[in-house]
């Protein structure tokens, strides 16, 4: 396959090599001249296209032509532009019939996890330090490498996950970085967290201890580095008793519908609405339909498409909460002075997208087509199962740790260009075109490429739940936990001291 039209009623073709000019395409509606060197994941036009005309792919416009447009031509920025503006007023919730029911039963289907003492499932048996403020990174980093040599028996690993946060900070700003924190002490893939504070920071220990909540103490040790003599020696002590406690846990068989995966893409290109996001969404209505949950993100990679996600609300309530959300994003550049559509990025251009539109249309496939059933803020976590928005920003690092916050086990992260990034839970990177999976081996996870080389999607997205299953059962690893590659990012919107 060397093309594709997404849509019958599409006025583009996607290729899927490079092409020089006076190639041909051969088409089942005849064949088209093209008129200039396209490159792979790029879109041609099928017909004549007049200045001001809509330009459709996935069957939805993706921006107007701002000149005329030749059939065969290159269709990209230079003569195409986004027909968005800045915030909208949206129609009243109307109820509609979705494809995908969920199953609140206990589903067949297994894997081997973690169960802690509150009821809440791990897929992995790590040791985490968090610490409360940027100050103290590398006294948190020195900590975790000691202890990651000790081996502890049972433990997977021991992390830190180093911010510049905690400090001098006011307001919600200040509570933003608190909940993200928070919900990482409360996540089960740790089975102990040591919480590192320094001691003279606004989210000192006795302050975040208000925002934890109630925890375990043998679960959750703290330590103030500046009231002890030796820090080092100190955080040795408390990361041995985690130890202990942490090798009291053993796998067990778990339904799957304790299962949450986060839902990510960066660096899209041509592909990733129509083999990646497409195979994620797939899997996400399957493990669903087992009663598992699923949670997407990137609010502003939804403007264009969200009244996808409107249309698809469990009820009124959900449905003001996806207004609210988008809205709220959109307010959010304007009350910064920004362009509201400032997106896609230069390599999500250079891979072939050219308007917002574009990519939203294809970033929302991810969600499937199941109803949605909640929509969280910035540093909310999981309540029902199904399918949940997350605000969040489009931002790689801060939009997967949002989602790792959520109580997301796993992150399917999608890319058309490929990153080494992953974020505190495993995080499955999956490349949109079999080129980037072969050369980039110690990045990609799995490769959706497969979907335009002959694979059907059926069995592509089977491959891929069985894989996930694997993953949450501990049998495989992501390339980020074999590199060791965990990192977070916290969004910041207020002042700094």
């Amino acid at each position: 396959m060397d093309h594709i039209i997404v849509n019958e009623h599409d006025h583009v073709v996607v290729v899927l090599r490079d092409y020089q000019a006076g190639e041909q395409l051969q088409l089942d509606t005849g064949s088209i001249t093209l008129l200039e060197d396209v490159k792979r994941g790029h879109k041609v036009a099928r017909e004549d296209i007049k200045n001001g005309s809509p330009v459709h792919k996935y069957g939805f416009p993706i921006g107007f032509a701002t000149t005329d447009i030749k059939k065969g031509a290159w269709i990209h920025t230079h003569n195409i532009k986004t027909t968005l503006e800045g915030t909208l007023n949206y129609n009243t919730f109307t109820p509609n019939e979705v494809a995908v029911s969920t199953s609140e039963q206990v589903s067949p289907k297994t894997f081997q996890g973690y169960v802690r003492k509150n009821g809440d499932v791990g897929i992995r048996n790590e040791i985490w330090i968090v610490n409360t403020v940027g100050c103290i990174n590398k006294t948190a980093e020195v900590l975790a490498r000691q202890g990651d040599k000790m081996n502890f028996e049972g433990v997977d690993a021991v992390s830190h996950f180093p911010h510049p946060f905690g400090c001098s900070q006011l307001g919600d700003d200040l509570q933003a970085t608190q909940k993200i924190l928070s919900n990482l002490v409360a996540h089960p893939n740790a089975a102990g967290v040591l919480v590192l504070g320094l001691g003279c920071e606004n989210n000192y220990i006795d302050a975040f201890k208000q925002v934890i909540g109630d925890y375990d103490p043998d679960r959750v040790k703290f330590l103030s580095v500046q009231q002890v003599s030796d820090e080092l020696e100190a955080g040795m002590d408390l990361i041995e008793e985690l130890a202990t406690y942490a090798a009291t846990f053993k796998r067990e068989a778990v339904p799957v519908s304790k299962l949450k995966v986060g839902l990510k893409c960066g660096g899209s290109d041509g592909l990733s609405g129509i083999t990646a996001n497409p195979l994620v969404g797939t899997f996400s209505d399957k493990l669903i339909s087992h009663g598992g949950s699923t949670v997407l993100t990137e609010v502003p990679e939804m403007f264009g498409a969200e009244t996808i996600l409107m249309d698809r609300a469990a009820d009124e309530e959900v449905f003001t909460g996806i207004v609210d959300m988008v809205n709220g994003f959109k307010d959010y550049f304007i009350r910064h002075d920004q362009v509201v559509y400032e997106n896609p990025s230069p390599g999500n251009k250079e891979g072939g997208i050219t308007t917002l539109e574009e990519k939203s249309l294809g970033c929302v496939q991810k969600g499937g087509f199941a109803p949605v059933v909640d929509v969280l803020p910035y540093g909310g976590r999981l309540k029902k199962n199904g399918l949940s928005l997350l605000q969040g920003p489009g931002n790689d690092l801060v939009s997967v740790t949002a989602l790792a916050a959520s109580g997301a086990h796993i992150v399917l992260f999608t890319t058309g260009r490929g990153t080494p990034f992953g974020g505190p839970v495993p995080t499955v990177k999956m490349s949109t075109n079999t080129p980037l999976f072969e050369r980039k081996k110690n990045w990609i996870d799995f490769n959706a490429g497969e979907l335009v080389q002959g694979k059907k999607m059926e069995d592509v997205s089977e491959e891929l739940l069985d894989y996930v299953l694997d993953l949450a059962s501990g049998d495989v690893r992501t390339h980020n936990e074999k590199h060791g590659f965990k990192e977070i990012a916290l969004f910041k919107d207020g002042v700094i001291l």
